[in-house]
């Protein structure tokens, strides 16, 4: 068959700090009067598998597509699975718990989880919002499990402010946190292992606190790097590491540009909207909020409306 770009179904996540501004910011379709803190736009994980929601292959997984299609769809990257990203949008309406995640090492020398090296772009920041980036300086193992055990453990991290625009990137062991009033594009690599060290004293509707993985963190934290030089870009190239590459686009007025045969890739859609137009006449229209999966093989035009914003993420 003819591939096409692919669109698909969200999976919503509800979060202790998430809230309802997904349905402001991009018109989601979650569900009312609960917390909702992710958005999954596109993940092949064992137990989230995105499904198309458009055209002759909407209600197949990702995985199976990828799996009758391997080289219309991932050109000559030699796959053997899952798919290598995990696209999201988060809602914190409160703060996120202090946490870390490990890297292929660390889940080699203690055979749990999976690793994950992540990116955030600022879609909003609400006035005084912050992020915790990375460690301060000086701040080792046995001092950093001293503060969890008295319960400041966020004093030792890097309070950064952030605006809207920004892009942070954060290597697997980074410590960090999101602090409240935030929407955020997350691109990651297809992991959801999260190893929680504080959580700021909350418990959730049935007045139980959430699990925590110290002995996990612990090992997992990079205590060399600080806050102060993890990276971060605001345009052209936002992103260059070995699991993924974001580009930032903005186009201010009306703008036509050919996709030809390459890389596979994928659109998330900031702002504006507007569609792709292939060589054998289909037609897919996108707006904020969507996450757009371009086979390698597919050819076409894509027709931005004025003030469109997107990111462009490859593999």
């Amino acid at each position: 068959m003819q591939l096409y770009p692919l669109k698909f179904r969200p999976i919503y996540k509800k979060r202790i700090w998430g809230g309802q501004k997904l349905r402001e910011f991009f018109n989601k379709d979650i569900p009312r009067f609960e917390k909702i803190g992710e958005s999954w736009e596109l993940a092949d994980l064992p137990d989230d598998k995105s499904v198309v929601a458009n055209g002759q292959l909407a209600g197949q997984t990702l995985g199976s597509v990828i799996e009758k299609y391997p080289a219309e769809i991932m050109g000559d990257r030699n796959f053997s699975g899952p798919f290598p990203l995990l696209i999201k949008f988060l809602d914190a309406e409160d703060v996120l718990s202090v946490q870390v995640h490990p890297d292929p090492a660390t889940c080699k020398r203690t055979g749990k989880g999976d690793p994950k090296t992540e990116c955030w772009y600022i879609v909003f920041a609400a006035a005084g919002a912050v992020i915790y980036k990375g460690l301060k300086k000086g701040v080792g193992s046995e001092k950093f499990a001293e503060a969890i055990k008295n319960g400041d453990v966020a004093d030792l991290l890097e309070q950064v402010p952030v605006k809207a625009g920004e892009c942070h990137f954060l290597p697997a062991g980074t410590a960090h946190s999101i602090g409240a009033g935030l929407i955020i594009a997350e691109i990651q690599t297809p992991s959801d292992t999260t190893y929680r060290v504080f959580d700021f004293n909350r418990v959730d509707d049935a007045g139980k606190a959430r699990q925590l993985h110290i002995e996990e963190a612990l090992e997992s934290i990079h205590f060399d790097p600080s806050g102060d030089n993890l990276s971060v870009t605001t345009v052209g190239r936002l992103v260059d590491c070995e699991y993924f590459k974001i580009d930032k686009g903005h186009q201010a007025k009306d703008f036509e540009m050919l996709l030809s045969r390459g890389g596979v890739k994928c659109l998330v859609i900031l702002a504006g909207f507007g569609r792709i137009l292939g060589t054998d006449g289909g037609l897919v229209e996108f707006k904020a909020g969507d996450c757009i999966f371009i086979p390698a093989a597919y050819e076409g035009a894509m027709q931005f409306a004025a003030d469109t914003q997107y990111l462009t993420v490859t593999i």
